[in-house]
């Protein structure tokens, strides 16, 4: 990392966070990555993987991106399936969600704000 400004690679600088690569939760050594104005996160996940658990009461604005794969996410509201690259859906505070990898998949979510 350089003043101000920083590079590198997803998957290798996403790996000690759960795959979250921007966000409060990440040490100010971290730099720029470390903020509080939103979360980023990029995740590989193998078919068949699966959030189970729904999340709670959460009242941050969400964007999952399919980056490729194929990958369900179950909305308080409804479901959608990600097949094409590109793909996303976006939900507001107080939805929750779960999700399950079909194929193995590579999404992109960025979430704001990101304190908690």
């Amino acid at each position: 990392m350089t003043d101000g400004w920083t590079s590198g690679n997803a998957n290798e600088d996403a790996a000690d966070n759960r795959g979250w690569l921007i966000g409060h939760f990440l040490d100010p050594s971290h730099g720029v990555r470390a903020t509080t104005d939103v979360e980023v996160k990029w995740a590989n996940h193998p078919a068949g993987d699966r959030r189970p658990e729904w999340t709670a009461d959460d009242q941050r604005t969400t964007l999952l991106m399919l980056i490729s794969g194929e990958f369900r996410i179950h909305l308080t509201t409804g479901t959608k399936t990600m097949t094409r690259q590109g793909d996303y859906v976006m939900w507001g505070p107080g939805i929750d969600h779960s999700w399950e990898a079909i194929a193995d998949s590579v999404v992109l979510t960025v979430r704001w704000p990101s304190a908690t």
